[in-house]
């Protein structure tokens, strides 16, 4: 027995054709950019005339070392982890002699800093793997660096950049923070806030951009209370949660005048 095919009423008021003429709704605009290039540009400008080479601030002599100091900073802050690692890194400054301390050492000296356990296990299975993989060197890939136990992205960008000068952006919860607060590169993601940072950093200002604004985040911009009376860009920020002053502070005001002076230096006679 075959079933008739019903078909649902139109809604009361609106005839067939009427509901087959309904456009469909109109796909909403993406916002414009909260800044221009320019805007962009003059605020790198002020990071590197402030401060033209900034350092990242957990100790380390070596570029394995360095390795090992990002992957023990996971939930944990650089101070501390500077002073866990004082005595390690004097003995251990090479895999092989980390993986000749072996894991209870290794445990032992960083135990003051979260997750020891789990880290001082990945430690050693990043010596290993080093050794085993990469004749103990640290390798300049971020595939084969991500490949190493303990070692995610924001890790790997990390030691490309400061190891071997890779133009890589590092988001940490300070600068993912200021993507989205201060609105020049907003994201869900880390993921998201490091691609958009890529796009929008000047060439000239990659390499060091991560370091600026983790430091600015860090100190100036902070999660609960942004110090916005010390905050060398304050007029260029557009951050909605910008603290309202009478004045542009005065590092805003000199950094600014310097540029300036910079430029008009520049300038070829008349």
């Amino acid at each position: 027995m075959t079933q008739a095919k019903i078909t649902k009423a139109p809604k009361k008021g609106k005839t067939a054709a009427a509901v087959a003429k309904t456009p469909a709704p109109a796909r909403r605009k993406k916002a414009a950019p909260r800044y221009t290039k320019a805007e962009i540009h003059a605020i790198f400008d002020r990071f590197h005339t402030d401060n033209p080479e900034p350092k990242g601030e957990l100790d380390h002599v070596n570029a394995f070392t360095l390795l090992v100091a990002v992957v023990l900073s996971a939930q944990a802050t650089d101070v501390g982890v500077n002073r866990a690692t004082k005595t390690l890194f004097r003995i251990a400054d090479t895999p092989e002699k980390m993986l000749a301390l072996g894991e209870d050492r290794v445990r032992e000296e960083i135990r003051t800093i979260g997750l020891f356990k789990t880290k001082a296990k990945n430690v050693i299975a990043l010596c290993e793997q080093l050794l085993r993989d990469h004749g103990g060197e640290v390798p300049e890939s971020r595939e084969a660096l991500e490949a190493l136990p303990g070692v995610g992205r924001k890790t790997a960008n990390v030691v490309l950049n400061m190891a071997f000068g890779h133009p890589t952006i590092a988001v940490d919860t300070h600068l993912f923070r200021l993507g989205n607060r201060i609105g020049i590169a907003p994201g869900k993601t880390p993921l998201a806030v490091e691609l958009a940072m890529e796009k929008i950093v000047p060439a000239e200002y990659g390499l060091h951009a991560h370091h600026w604004l983790i430091l600015h985040g860090r100190y100036i911009c902070k999660a609960r209370k942004p110090e916005c009376a010390r905050c060398l860009i304050y007029d260029l920020c557009k951050s909605h949660e910008k603290v309202p002053m009478d004045a542009v502070p005065d590092i805003a005001l000199r950094t600014a005048a310097e540029i300036a002076a910079r430029q008009a230096e520049a300038l070829p006679a008349s």
